[in-house]
């Protein structure tokens, strides 16, 4: 197997890729993550991921590099990091008692070779008291997770249901990556 490059400093997607493989190296891409207008909201995390695994797989094109971004979709927007606690608790309060879609978009480069993939999830947030939304912006945890919340922390105890992968929540969807790196025959 070539060297394996995690193109992520997110400390989430080192834990969930552990669970396939412990040998791999991380290293955050520098690429700017910005898109093109006009490119489809669920096609938004394919393009990010594909440029932190190019900015990556340029530097060292001898690995197979992984990249991966994430976005909550509700309403027709895309509702990234939260930028302060205002605009946390704006999100929490749009996601409370609804429905949205939580997109991974995930892009494999081993020379020249690409694999590109999305994986759906949708998520049902409990109507939330406001008293509820204060508290859970009070724990700091929202602050670097699209959508404002962590399925995997103390943000659980907001969310009333899924229909998909959970590990896609977290931000990378483990299962299938498995299959695609197994397709490559990277493991």
């Amino acid at each position: 197997m070539s060297r394996l490059i995690l193109a992520s400093k997110s400390p989430r997607r080192q834990e969930l890729l552990a669970y396939i493989t412990r040998d791999f190296e991380v290293m955050a891409s520098e690429a700017e993550e910005v898109y093109p207008p006009g490119v489809d909201q669920t096609e938004v995390p394919v393009y990010l991921a594909v440029l932190k695994a190019s900015d990556i797989a340029r530097q060292h094109p001898d690995s197979l590099v992984i990249g991966a971004d994430t976005v909550v979709l509700l309403d027709g927007r895309i509702l990234g990091k939260p930028r302060d606690r205002d605009d946390a608790i704006g999100m929490l309060r749009a996601l409370s008692g609804a429905e949205h879609t939580v997109v991974t978009g995930c892009c494999l480069i081993s020379g020249n070779r690409w694999v590109t993939f999305r994986e759906v999830t949708r998520v049902r947030i409990y109507p939330l008291s406001e008293r509820e939304i204060i508290a859970y912006v009070d724990t700091g945890e929202p602050f670097d997770k699209a959508g404002a919340y962590g399925i995997q922390g103390q943000g659980a105890l907001l969310v009333q249901g899924i229909d998909g992968d959970y590990y896609n929540v977290m931000g990378l969807p483990i299962a299938r990556l498995k299959r695609e790196l197994e397709q490559m025959k990277a493991l």
